[in-house]
């Protein structure tokens, strides 16, 4: 099954927005080809996204002159790439490129890699750079200067100055791990602290409970049981002297 393509977007003749609306509709119709009979459903098919501006008005005059002649001027899709390039792209493509190239200002600045890698390599596409050492420095003097600093004082696997593609890796890597830790840094500054708060070993005087004074109980001893009677020593010889004698013999 067909992935769902999406349509280019409506194009008002904005040169610094030429180069993508083409390449889109190039893309699309590459995709689908099944979905045009001709050329020249193509070409009608593009400009229904010409829609405002500068775009709609070049629209118009295509038509007026097909109106005039009784033909379609644009025949074929090469011409219409053609006629598009010389109405829609920058007059001086090469000599912008190599202004924001060869500029003190041209450096990476907040992008990521990816994306100050996708416009150095469209600048230069556009220039025609294409000697390797050229492509190193040119890419080296763009970048961050910390990622500059890593690549160059790589210990050991780094990339040579006349392998541009070898460079485009390195920061690329080094980038994504910047962003890696920035991310995870984020997550752990903003986490809750999974610790419990401590808590003071000296409460609050107003978390004290007051308890009334501790009074002394009073406790009556038992008395003891009486000790059993032995009798006094010297009693029992009293008792012994008031006893009767008996009687004797009279002499």
């Amino acid at each position: 099954m067909c992935p769902k393509l999406s349509c280019p977007p409506d194009f008002g003749g904005e040169c610094h927005n030429g180069r993508a609306f083409l390449n889109s509709c190039s893309l699309y119709i590459c995709l689908a080809p099944e979905q045009f009979h001709d050329e020249e459903e193509r070409i009608l098919w593009a400009l229904t996204f010409f829609k405002s501006g500068h775009a709609a008005k070049w629209s118009e005059n295509v038509f007026r002159q097909e109106a005039d002649a009784g033909v379609f001027p644009i025949r074929t899709w090469r011409d219409f790439e053609q006629q598009f390039r010389v109405h829609f792209f920058p007059v001086n493509t090469e000599v912008d490129a190599i202004n924001a190239l060869e500029g003190t200002s041209y450096h990476q600045g907040g992008w990521t890699v990816d994306d100050y890698l996708d416009n150095f390599q469209a600048l230069v596409s556009d220039i025609g750079y294409t000697n390797p050492q050229t492509l190193v420095v040119k890419f080296q003097q763009g970048l961050r200067l910390g990622i500059q600093n890593q690549i160059v004082t790589m210990p050991y696997r780094r990339p040579a100055d006349t392998d541009p593609d070898a460079w485009y890796r390195a920061a690329r890597r080094i980038d994504q791990a910047h962003l890696a830790n920035e991310a995870f840094q984020s997550i752990s500054h903003s986490a809750p602290s999974a610790l419990p708060k401590t808590v003071s070993a000296r409460p609050s005087p107003l978390s004290v409970a007051r308890l009334p004074p501790v009074l002394p109980l009073l406790i009556t001893p038992k008395p003891l049981p009486p000790a059993p009677s032995m009798g006094i020593p010297m009693d029992v010889d009293t008792t012994r002297k008031t006893r009767s004698l008996p009687l004797q013999g009279c002499y």
